[in-house]
């Protein structure tokens, strides 16, 4: 367990915060490109960081992402008129552009100067891989933009999605990082979804008996966990952690690899980013299919929202019958959503003070120490881990070993990032 003061610590990412101020040193994925698919196109509400923004595509295809209040009187710029090169309030015509700089008064003169004493926060935005980033940090220690595989390969080759958590990004990201679970919580899934089922990985998957073996890397953890394979041998699956919030989920041979970013929204909500991808092939029809209906780590969606059909609301639409007959083992049906509910119902922020981990809690309590660690050392002027691309050119992984094979080397050798290469499953 932790106690009460470093929960707060590792769960409070806003303004002024530790966390939170180690969180606006990185680039942010903040909405899907889709969101703001046209200059002129309606604008969009954003909440990162415990920050209410919001985000435009001007006249000229600039992204602007700003405070979503006018300055004159608070109004919400949602409602506001995207034309002309900039958003204009509707309340008194008040309009800016996507630096946040006031560039029309309606009431006032030009001559005045009034304008030019008028500037939201605002901040950078760049377009690439279907994701519009941003930097909250300060500009003097902008990084070098992202290297994530999955957000350089072909548009064919990928497909992202992302749901809006009711909960606290820590427990979402804990449970990204924690690979037992998987042969309990999702053991119907994995031999009945069309992304998962009759493969290898899955069939060796269900064992309850794991062994994890974790080693630091450049920008976060390698996380190995080992289960029985046939007499004389292994079964590894091999998590990515790389700071802040994303991992890289362990593939299943002839599928795609998938990956999540666990964005905090405020401190009791995130939105949970889900990217599937192939860096040698397009995904197929069956597969883009299969992802849009809710299958594989994704999830179905109320129309025109990221909030997902099975909700807290409707106490995720449980199936008291398909957990009896182990269809669903928790009794939910989908891999995100069965996520989602148990981390949702710890509570906004989970109460760590009252935990009792074990042997298979390792990666997280040392994801938990990586953190603390570096939003101390960022307090003291040492840039956190993770900024450098370097660190971001790695896979997921899973291979089959003799138990007495070397772990550590396999896993360094299989998780590299090879371009063009096919990646390393069973």
């Amino acid at each position: 367990m932790i106690s009460e003061k470093e929960n707060e610590y590792l769960t409070r990412t806003g303004p002024g915060t530790p966390m939170g101020e180690m969180f606006r040193r990185y680039w942010i994925p903040a909405l899907m490109a889709s969101e703001l698919p046209e200059p002129d196109c309606p604008p969009v509400r954003v909440s990162l960081l415990s920050e209410r923004l919001i985000a435009f595509k001007d006249t000229s295809g600039k992204i602007g992402l700003m405070d979503e209040f006018c300055a004159h009187r608070g109004v919400s710029l949602w409602f506001g008129r995207n034309e002309e090169g900039g958003l204009r309030c509707p309340y008194h015509g008040w309009k800016y552009d996507t630096n946040g700089q006031c560039i029309e008064v309606p009431s006032e003169p030009p001559s005045s100067g009034f304008c030019q004493k008028i500037k939201l926060k605002a901040y950078p935005c760049v377009e690439f891989g279907g994701v519009i980033w941003t930097y909250m940090g300060p500009p003097e220690h902008k990084p070098p933009l992202p290297e994530f595989e999955w957000a350089h390969v072909p548009a064919s080759h990928r497909y992202l999605s992302k749901r809006w958590q009711q909960s606290n990004y820590l427990q979402a990201m804990e449970g990204g990082i924690d690979s037992s679970h998987v042969s309990f919580l999702h053991s119907g899934d994995i031999n009945r979804d069309p992304l998962h089922r009759g493969t290898d990985g899955a069939k060796y998957a269900r064992s309850t008996n794991t062994t994890f073996d974790i080693h630091e890397s450049l920008g976060g953890l390698m996380i190995g966990a080992r289960r029985k394979a046939e007499p004389g041998f292994h079964y590894w699956r091999v998590t990515q952690w790389m700071m802040p919030w994303y991992t890289l989920i362990p593939p299943y041979k002839g599928n795609a690899l998938n990956g999540h970013a666990w964005v905090p929204m405020d401190d009791e909500n995130c939105m949970a980013w889900t990217m599937t991808f192939h860096p040698t092939r397009p995904l197929t029809p069956q597969e883009l299919e299969a992802m849009e209906n809710g299958h594989g780590v994704h999830c179905e969606l109320i129309p025109g929202t990221f909030r997902p059909v099975a909700n807290i609301d409707n106490d995720y639409l449980m199936d008291r019958e398909a957990q009896r007959q182990k269809i669903y083992y928790s009794g939910i049906k989908g891999i995100a959503i069965q996520d989602a509910s148990l981390q949702e119902s710890m509570g906004p922020i989970a109460d760590r003070t009252k935990e009792n981990l074990v042997s298979t809690d390792n990666a997280i309590i040392m994801a938990r120490m990586r953190l603390r660690k570096a939003a101390r050392a960022l307090e003291k002027g040492t840039p956190p881990p993770g900024l450098e691309p370097e660190s971001h050119k790695v896979r997921s992984a899973s291979f089959i070993l003799p138990e007495d094979g070397p772990f550590k080397e396999t896993a360094l050798e299989a998780t590299a990032m090879k371009i063009g290469e096919p990646f390393v499953a069973v």
